[in-house]
């Protein structure tokens, strides 16, 4: 072994490697959710200067076709938008802008939809004719092929949309055969995937964008329109959802402001916040499960980058669900290597040294960072106490539920010690039955004839079904607590028998009749 180690690489020269095409592949499996896809795309207009931002469902009578964002900022010329469209392509960003990597258009976009095409117009005359380009994943992975859309088209989308919200100037970005949408809309589902998705993307506008939907010149609305019939099924404002809006503190002490003090970038504040014991409000729930939505809320730039978690700091847990804390990240060069945002926007990698620095941050009076955490803990303990209820212990969910489910029912149900956890599973079995119970195995069967009836088209997994799995556990825990089943049990479980496989056939029915 030699000792001559260099501490630089010596180089002869370079050559360009441009990328695979399969590059495109791999940005569009980013694992964006569709709610934080649609939220980039959002950011970018708020980085245009927007005002008004909508997000357009389109329907052809139950098929949904299309979802477009369209908003009324500074729109893109030729060049901007060949920039914009470029895999990879890079632009300057404003000091205050919300996009950082120059990747979340086209990842957001490709990781949702088949095509993505945007068109745009800048403020000149209001004859300026606008530019549009479009991806298609085949002409993505072949080479890099974007198409310029034809101006005709460009300026009839432009047109479609003038004062709603656009008026001199704006840009539209159209996803075309999106993977989520039903792949067939009878039976309602078109109607429930709407619903349910048009909730949960509310939901999270309003979290993640609360700071600027709470201003008064700037909205998101979510429309949907059948473009057959021209009539517009549904047409709402998002409301803005602060996670730290609560009527009245859970402590009288807080909030409070604790420095902490990063050796390599200074102090960073820390708003320390308890939520009042039994809070039942949207803006408490909207994160999540107990433990999701604890710990720190990370804005950058006034945009929520990451919604609860401790960061390493400590582990999450019950006693601590009252516990938020708001911190405004430095917008410093050295404190991106502090602070390391996620490309989707969805969390922030901090260092061990502002983890360090936790430990001795302190508020103005010589109150520790620490301190904090104990009295957010002593809060919700005592509240605890002064309800006087108790709960009969249970035997925990397993295999098959969601974890936030999981999570939801041991925050909320003391747990038997040492119980394997009940199961829970699709499988065959006679269809005069909705389920089974296998006592040795400890699990729940669910009947697979009615699987695609109760999903509604979208795709099964271990653990799909998240709202009848937690109703079926609810139903059926206490059978697994006792070696047998009573007379009155039995009769019970015939009775949910009979009423879940009607409605289950009920369900079947409704999808071939509207087939």
């Amino acid at each position: 072994m030699t000792t001559d180690w260099q501490f630089e690489v010596p180089t002869t020269g370079s050559k360009h490697l441009p990328p695979d095409a399969r590059y495109v592949e791999a940005l569009s499996s980013q694992g964006y959710g569709f709610e934080a896809a649609v939220a980039d795309l959002v950011d970018n207009s708020i980085d245009a200067g927007a005002k008004d931002v909508v997000i357009h469902f389109l329907r052809d009578g139950d098929r949904l076709v299309s979802l477009l964002v369209v908003d009324d900022g500074k729109g893109m010329d030729e060049e901007e938008l060949d920039v914009a469209m470029t895999v990879g392509g890079r632009r300057d960003y404003d000091a205050q802008a919300l996009g950082m990597f120059g990747t979340g258009l086209k990842a957001a976009s490709l990781s949702h939809a088949g095509a993505v095409t945007v068109v745009s117009k800048v403020r000149r005359t209001r004859a300026a004719a606008p530019a549009g380009r479009r991806w298609t994943m085949e002409r993505a992975v072949i080479g890099y092929q974007c198409d310029i859309v034809a101006p005709a088209y460009a300026q009839q989308l432009i047109d479609r949309y003038y004062d709603c919200p656009i008026v001199w100037q704006g840009t539209i970005i159209r996803w075309d055969a999106v993977k989520d949408f039903p792949r067939t809309g009878g039976g309602g589902q078109t109607d429930r995937y709407l619903h349910r998705t048009i909730n949960k993307l509310g939901l999270h506008l309003g979290l993640h964008l609360h700071r600027f939907l709470a201003r008064e010149d700037f909205n998101i609305t979510i429309a949907v329109e059948d473009v057959t019939t021209g009539v517009e099924y549904m047409n709402f404002g998002v409301q803005p959802l602060d996670p730290f809006a609560y009527p009245v503190s859970g402590h009288p002490d807080y909030a409070r402001a604790f420095t902490a003090n990063v050796p390599s970038i200074g102090p960073v504040t820390l708003t320390a916040h308890i939520w009042p014991p039994k809070s039942n409000n949207d803006e408490f729930k909207a994160v999540g499960s107990v433990i999701d939505r604890q710990g720190f809320y990370f804005y950058r730039h006034d945009r929520l980058v990451q919604a609860g978690g401790w960061n390493n700091f400590r582990q999450p847990e019950q006693h601590l669900a009252l516990a938020r804390v708001a911190v405004d990240l430095p917008d410093t060069a050295v404190a991106s290597e502090v602070f390391r945002l996620t490309v989707k926007k969805d969390g922030v990698d901090t260092s061990p040294e502002f983890v360090t620095a936790l430990e001795s941050a302190t508020d103005g009076a010589g109150r520790t960072f620490s301190a904090y955490v104990a009295d957010a803990d002593t809060t919700y303990r005592e509240a605890r106490k002064r309800s006087g209820t108790t709960r009969k212990s249970v035997i925990p969910a397993g295999k098959g539920f969601e974890a936030s489910v999981r999570e939801a029912i041991e925050d909320e149900l003391p747990l038997i010690p040492g119980e394997e956890p009940i199961a829970i599973r699709w499988q065959k079995i006679d269809n005069s039955a909705f389920f089974e119970i296998d006592r040795e195995t400890r699990t729940i069967v669910l009947n697979q004839h009615y699987r695609a009836a109760i999903l509604g088209g979208r795709r099964g997994g271990l653990n799909d079904a998240p709202t009848l799995k937690s109703l079926m556990y609810l139903l059926l825990h206490g059978i697994f607590e006792k070696e047998y089943s009573g007379s009155r049990e039995k009769d019970n479980l015939q009775l949910w028998q009979s009423v879940l496989v009607a409605a289950a056939r009920a369900e079947l029915n409704r999808g071939t009749d509207d087939d």
